[in-house]
């Protein structure tokens, strides 16, 4: 079954021509779902487009078909719950559009350019410029701006962190990772997910502090959640939050 990060990596909305389509009832209600014979073992995915279903060539409709109903209160639940969502996750990216930066909506203005984005801040709000030439892909364009942004915004904080924990200021990197957050190796070094970038400061404050908190123990001990619990008291509040928020991460 999918997690909550390999979402991040679907291909762009109506980019699934090799798909077929089919449909199969569920505890009475009748979904439609987009059949791909490109994997190896069956694999379910949703998002806002719906059922996607990866399968074996030679494997029989009727597995299928069982295979997904074995799944029937799971299918449901998450297609009601993307039903339910206001903000898109895949988001096209064009002048005026919105992103979720921090703690901020931020608006995109597109100008001609070579290729670049660069931010502005002011009393009128905040927005991420897109500088770009005719062709350029201003997806990956934002992506650069955001991925520089989430090292300015995280290289104090964990540098921070490490300090209240008596500990050298780690070298951070950043991780474009499916199924983590954030990840600490024995030689000292932490990687965090650059899409924290777009949700509130304090989730990626929590992540953070427990990829810190390995900076010391390399487990997730008894020791490990006091050593969190000092550099974020509330965390067990802030990681449920993250993993409600962290499925609705704009997809670009």
């Amino acid at each position: 079954m999918s997690g909550q990060l390999e979402l991040f990596r679907l291909p762009p909305p109506g980019g699934d021509a090799a798909a077929a389509s089919r449909h199969v009832i569920l505890n009475g209600r009748i979904v439609d779902y987009a059949l791909r014979r490109d994997r190896r073992r069956l694999v379910l995915r949703i998002d806002e487009r719906g059922l996607r279903v990866g399968a074996p060539r030679g494997l029989a409709l009727a597995d299928i078909d069982a295979f997904i109903a074995t799944h029937a209160d799971w299918v449901l639940e998450k297609l009601d719950a993307f039903a339910r969502r206001t903000r898109p996750r895949h988001v096209s990216l064009h002048d005026g559009a919105r992103l979720p930066v921090l703690d901020h909506d931020v608006v995109v203005r597109v100008t001609a350019g070579a290729n670049r984005g660069f931010w502005r801040h002011d009393e009128g709000g905040h927005e991420l410029w897109l500088a770009a030439r005719p062709a350029a892909d201003l997806a990956a364009l934002a992506r650069r701006a955001l991925q520089r942004r989430a090292l300015e915004h995280f290289s104090p904080r964990v540098a921070d962190a490490a300090a209240r924990l008596g500990r050298p200021a780690p070298r951070l990197a950043l991780s474009s990772a499916r199924m983590r957050w954030g990840s600490c190796s024995a030689a000292g070094g932490i990687r965090l997910n650059w899409r924290l970038i777009h949700l509130p400061s304090r989730l990626g404050d929590y992540v953070v502090a427990h990829e810190a908190a390995h900076l010391v123990e390399m487990n997730h001990g008894a020791r490990f959640w006091q050593l969190v619990g000092e550099l974020c008291p509330d965390w067990n509040l802030r990681r449920d939050e993250l993993q409600r928020l962290g499925a609705e991460l704009p997809l670009l």
